[in-house]
């Protein structure tokens, strides 16, 4: 049998305020232009419907939504919701999609570009049951309901499930060799054409510029990190994370510069990377232990960044 010859292609461009990125090793034949456009259309989709910078997106609607009644949605929305209160409930709310109204009073949304003391006392008052417990969700008749008043957000899973997306869009173009990315987020199909796993860089936490701090070797797998170093601001001394602590109505502030997670897919990886930077070291490191999570923890201590790792990310996971 002839060996197949593979090419090394890389696809790219922008969304969600980044770029997407597809690394292939295509086989002959590959229609490079049609996967192009599904790539594309495919993250726009997630966009359109989950970003809550466009006014007429599927979030936001839900948003404005009475409280009370039901309003229909496309499936994958539908998806990413029930993702996102399966986690905010395994998580004891450590990671939680109603964070909307925080990070717009905070000054990271789409309304103000810095903190606003009169908002965050509106956003902060406590909610009477969690999050999980008040979005009712019908995947059968594609419908969901709010039963108290909240604003969604789903930026601290959305951009897993756009690279879960683009490694559907490959498949189905018959592609098994390749690395889809989107800002921190990133899949791997298969391995290289030639046999290695592919080979990423965990970024070092370090604000205004990009360096490795290790690297991890990917298979049939995805990686998300999340972290307090690339948009913050720095009040009086005090980084204030774009992440926020709905527990505390605040943003995430502590030892813990990020938290990078694998998990078969990116959606998973990037809603639990954000869990465990909220939850912090100590509980975190609990959460992860007692749901077998692989995670690596960057903690600044005494000046120093300090790898704390669970699986691969133990002893001989990073390096």
């Amino acid at each position: 049998m002839p060996k197949t010859c593979f090419e090394r292609l890389t696809l790219h461009g922008p969304t969600m305020g980044t770029r997407w990125s597809v690394t292939m090793d295509a086989a002959p034949g590959l229609d490079v232009q049609a996967l192009r456009q599904a790539l594309a259309a495919a993250v726009q989709q997630v966009d359109a419907l989950m970003s809550p910078w466009q006014p007429g997106s599927a979030i936001n609607q839900l948003n404005k939504a009475e409280t009370g009644c039901w309003i229909t949605l496309q499936a994958p929305i539908l998806e990413v919701l029930a993702a996102a209160l399966e986690v905010n409930r395994l998580s004891d709310g450590a990671f939680d999609p109603a964070v909307g109204a925080l990070v717009d009073a905070w000054g990271f949304g789409p309304v103000r570009d810095a903190p606003d003391a009169a908002a965050i006392r509106a956003a902060a008052r406590p909610a009477s049951r969690p999050t999980h417990e008040l979005l009712e969700l019908d995947p059968a008749t594609r419908r969901a309901r709010k039963h108290a008043a909240m604003q969604l957000d789903l930026c601290g899973i959305a951009k897993g499930y756009a690279v879960d997306r683009m490694a559907a869009v490959l498949q189905g173009h018959g592609v098994a060799h390749a690395l889809a990315a989107l800002d921190g987020e990133l899949r791997a199909l298969g391995g290289q054409a030639g046999g290695p796993a592919w080979a990423v860089a965990l970024e070092s936490p370090q604000a205004g510029r990009r360096a490795a701090q290790g690297v991890i070797e990917l298979r049939d797998l995805a990686v998300a990190t999340s972290g307090d170093y690339r948009r913050f601001f720095d009040i009086a001394g005090q980084r204030l994370s774009h992440t926020m602590d709905a527990r505390r109505a605040a943003p995430v502030r502590g030892e813990v510069a990020s938290v990078t997670v694998l998990a078969r897919d990116c959606m998973s990886a990037d809603a639990w990377a954000t869990a465990l930077l909220v939850a912090g070291p100590g509980a975190g490191l609990a959460l992860a232990q007692r749901l077998g999570l692989e995670a690596l923890w960057l903690l600044r201590r005494s000046g120093q960044l300090v790898q704390l790792g669970l699986g691969r990310f133990g002893a001989a996971g990073a390096a």
